[in-house]
């Protein structure tokens, strides 16, 4: 556990998180929304979130995880654990995750996976699992996935939904009231 809790906040780091040059593991843990994702420290904030503030919000990756999970998975789910800990009750947090380019393999069934990488196994299919679970919408590029030969229907973990594009559900998702992470 504390070697998945360090390779997440290496990531973090990696992702352009504002971390010291050696990351303090001891400052980050889990949940309350997901107990082994998306790790989060608590911070004495001088930007107040107001009481009833509503999350829409939507993130983009486009690069596939070459070791472990997509980082934007995992911001998706750091962004869930670190709000619900700062007092933002979950039913006001809706998020979506648009997955487009290279990032579309990492969207994979276990078969569909193991075929394209020497039969490993999809290191992102628990996050997007426990993702799906609670209501975060997994929305994947519908060109990307024709670009990269994937079937729409048969490739895809469970609760993965299909856009037309990548620009059709981020406007699709704006015009909702989504906003976009700006990294």
């Amino acid at each position: 556990m504390a070697m998945k809790l360090f390779m997440a906040i290496a990531a973090l780091a990696a992702s352009g998180a504002a971390l010291a040059q050696t990351p303090d593991a001891s400052r980050f843990g889990y949940g309350p929304v997901f107990a082994g994702h998306g790790p989060h420290a608590s911070v004495a904030a001088d930007v107040i979130i107001p009481e009833g503030t509503v999350f829409k919000h939507s993130f983009d990756g486009s690069e596939r995880a070459e070791d472990g999970q997509n980082r934007t998975l995992i911001a998706a789910a750091r962004f869930l654990n670190m709000h619900a800990a700062a007092g933002v009750p979950r039913e006001n947090m809706a998020l979506a995750v648009v997955v487009h380019g290279q990032a579309a393999q990492d969207l994979l069934t276990a078969e569909a996976y193991a075929s394209r990488f020497d039969g490993a196994a999809n290191p992102n299919a628990p996050l997007i699992a426990a993702l799906v679970g609670e209501g975060v919408r997994i929305i994947l590029c519908g060109q990307s996935a024709a670009g990269l030969g994937l079937d729409e229907t048969a490739d895809l973990l469970p609760g993965v939904e299909v856009a037309l594009s990548a620009m059709t559900a981020h406007a699709l998702l704006q015009q909702d009231g989504y906003t976009v992470n700006p990294f």
